[in-house]
């Protein structure tokens, strides 16, 4: 069985449909999303999320997501030791068993994200398998989180993590689905990007902490959607997960009109609910957003570059 990555899929420059909404073969799924908890072996933290994928799918899921960080606890001192070279098939177990689970389930996974060895460098990255166990895309986080609010947090992820510098859009049986990491989804340029490039849905794994979490989590999601008229799809890790500070939970998906499908609280569990295109599209036929941006007077790529 290959996992190869197909260029064709991936990072692909697609241009936006010359359709108000394109339709894709389904239009109505479940998506289940595994926010589980995280230890420091790695050997359960890859048995236990095959056992959550499979009852997920055992539910009905087509489209499975994992949390940020799912095999390793979210800590420096971890990535490291945690990290796979994802072309070494004998030394990348977590990622062999992403492969083998949508293969075995019949379903797509976006597999969370996994700190990845490639060139000497370390990635945290997401991996899309198809049905087929297939690797589909590949995205590598873009927006490496480093934070210090004094008394209350420090992390530095840009210590051990070399940024991503790819966008990542992906054609999949469920649709096309855009892939951001945590701290991508504050920035709603790559999510307009994506639904330039006719995303349906964003998936972000993530695993915002106890002080953004509580201000931003479902806020960001939010916004995204509102801003796009897409769905949007977020997976943490549960509160329990080991690592270096508290995680917020809090697994989510928004659909048309900034409404939350459904959610979870922090502790472990799987969130299981139907994604409906058929409501994008009225969403967008009620409210084209699109003929009403102004691109003739504003463009996203200069907007940071104009002075005053």
């Amino acid at each position: 069985m290959t996992s190869r990555l197909s260029r064709s899929t991936v990072n692909t420059q697609i241009s936006a449909s010359s359709e108000p909404f394109e339709m894709p073969k389904i239009t109505k799924f479940k998506i289940g999303l595994c926010q589980l908890t995280v230890t420091s072996n790695k050997n359960d933290n890859v048995a236990h999320a095959r056992k959550l994928i499979e009852a997920a799918a055992k539910q009905g899921a087509s489209l499975v997501m994992l949390p940020e960080m799912w095999n390793c606890p979210y800590s420096t001192d971890y990535f490291e030791e945690f990290a796979e070279d994802f072309d070494d098939k004998d030394g990348s177990p977590s990622f062999a068993m992403l492969s083998e689970v949508a293969l075995g389930n019949g379903i797509t996974i976006v597999g969370g994200s996994m700190p990845e060895r490639r060139k000497n460098q370390l990635h945290n990255t997401c991996c899309v398998f198809g049905p087929d166990g297939n690797l589909k895309a590949k995205h590598s986080k873009m927006h490496l989180f480093d934070i210090n609010l004094p008394g209350d947090i420090s992390f530095k992820e840009s210590d051990t993590f070399t940024a991503g510098d790819q966008p990542t859009i992906v054609d999949t049986d469920v649709g096309r689905i855009g892939i951001g990491i945590c701290h991508d989804l504050r920035f709603p340029e790559l999510a307009t990007l994506y639904q330039a490039r006719g995303a349906h849905l964003i998936c972000y794994p993530g695993a915002f902490n106890m002080s953004t979490g509580e201000l931003l989590w479902e806020l960001e999601q939010r916004a995204r959607q509102v801003h796009l008229s897409l769905y949007v799809a977020t997976c943490s890790p549960s509160r329990e997960s080991v690592g270096s500070y508290m995680i917020w939970g809090h697994s989510t998906v928004v659909g048309p009109s900034s409404k939350i499908v459904a959610t979870s609280g922090h502790e472990e569990t799987i969130v299981i609910a139907v994604v409906d295109y058929s409501k994008t599209r009225q969403l967008r036929e009620a409210l084209p957003l699109e003929k009403q941006r102004r691109g003739d007077v504003y463009r996203l790529v200069d907007v940071h570059q104009q002075k005053p």
